[in-house]
């Protein structure tokens, strides 16, 4: 399977279609878990781990926020909605200088993922669509702001 990673202007806002329920079905809410948990790793070794918390704690937490997020737009429980309210995801990460850097190196993060996954190109495809296009929406800095990013 081919991950193309979308171009689009900051701020923009194109439409998003929800990744296929049978994702969950194929993975359960474990092997979900799993998989954003194993992003998260590559993510902490990246040039954007400054994006993340800092603390083994918080870190975890986050990763269980998220695995909660994908958990719920993939059909499942909705445990972000009763963990932490609705979802809101461009305020939530308001607080972040995301650039377009940032959001590139997010998606190869996932392509290494998704590259090794035991789930058909069919269902891959409809998880990298989803998480291409909505990540635009995440992109928040423009490039030419000095953003700290640890090397």
């Amino acid at each position: 399977m081919q991950y193309t990673i979308t171009e689009a202007p900051m701020g923009t806002r194109p439409q998003v279609e929800l990744p296929n329920p049978k994702i969950l079905e194929h993975l359960g809410e474990e092997g979900m878990r799993k998989l954003i948990s194993d992003h998260y790793d590559l993510l902490k070794q990246s040039n954007i781990r400054g994006l993340f918390p800092p603390t083994e704690k918080g870190f975890e937490l986050a990763k269980q926020h998220s695995a909660d997020f994908f958990i719920q737009i993939c059909g499942g429980e909705r445990h972000f909605d009763k963990n932490r309210g609705a979802p809101r995801m461009v305020g939530r990460h308001a607080l972040f200088k995301i650039t377009p850097e940032a959001r590139r190196i997010w998606l190869e993060s996932y392509i290494m993922i998704l590259s090794g996954l035991d789930m058909s190109d069919e269902l891959k495809e409809s998880f990298w669509k989803y998480l291409d296009i909505f990540s635009i929406w995440m992109v928040n800095t423009s490039p030419e702001v000095n953003t700290q990013f640890h090397s």
